[in-house]
This record gives structure tokens, C-alpha cells and sequence, in this order.
């Protein structure tokens, strides 16, 4: 119902499609037929958009995850006391649930951390 609400020609670009998608209206393309319409709206949703350009998508990643490297590297605990980011894309730790949603969707406990290691 919200894509009809949306302008003829606008443009979703569904940059998760490679995990299933994030648009209900989204399927995979490819570099070579990227786009397709549905209801007068452009959807982008290329699988592996950064294989187009692979050595400036490794440096663009590399250098957004460097900084968490060096954290990791002085301790798993010590990273995860000290930076929110990473704790907060831990799911499981020492074989307990540690993300509070996905707890309560599967009526599973949930361990805060951090957990001893």
C-alpha cells in the first residue's frame, strides 16, 4: 500500500537484496537488467552492487572496519565494554541469546552483556 502512495518515477534502491530483500515488492537483478517497475516505481535491486567496483568497495570497507579490529585485537571484552557498536551486533555469545528482540519474538532467554569469557 505505501508504494502507491509514492511519486511516478521514484526510485527504491533495495541494497539488502542480497539477504532476501527489505521491500516486498523487491526480487534480485542484475548489473546488465537493473531495474524493473512496479506501480510506476523505479526498484533498483541489484545483488553484489559493490562487485561493480570491487578494489574501492575492499578499501571502503576495510577502512570502515579497521577501527573495530584494533578494538577486538586488545580484547573481546575489553571491545565490547568499550564500544557500543560492537556490542550491540553481538547476537550470541558463550552459547547464550544476547539480543533482547529476538528473545522475546522466539519466547527464548536473554543474557545481558557482558558474559563471563
Amino acid at each position: 500500500p505505501m508504494l502507491a502512495t509514492m511519486k511516478k518515477g521514484a526510485v527504491i534502491v533495495d541494497v539488502a537484496i542480497d539477504q532476501g530483500g527489505c521491500i516486498e515488492t523487491s526480487h534480485p537483478t542484475t548489473h546488465h537488467n537493473p531495474i524493473f517497475e512496479v506501480d510506476g516505481v523505479v526498484h533498483y535491486c541489484v545483488a553484489n552492487m559493490p562487485g561493480a567496483v570491487p578494489r574501492t568497495s575492499t578499501y571502503a570497507l576495510c577502512n570502515q572496519t579497521y577501527p573495530y579490529i584494533l578494538q577486538l585485537a586488545s580484547g573481546v571484552e575489553i571491545a565490547l565494554k568499550s564500544s557500543a557498536e560492537l556490542a550491540v551486533g553481538v547476537n550470541t555469545m558463550k552459547g547464550e541469546l544476547t539480543q533482547k528482540r529476538v528473545g522475546e519474538y522466539f519466547n527464548i532467554p536473554v543474557h545481558r552483556l557482558p558474559l563471563t569469557l
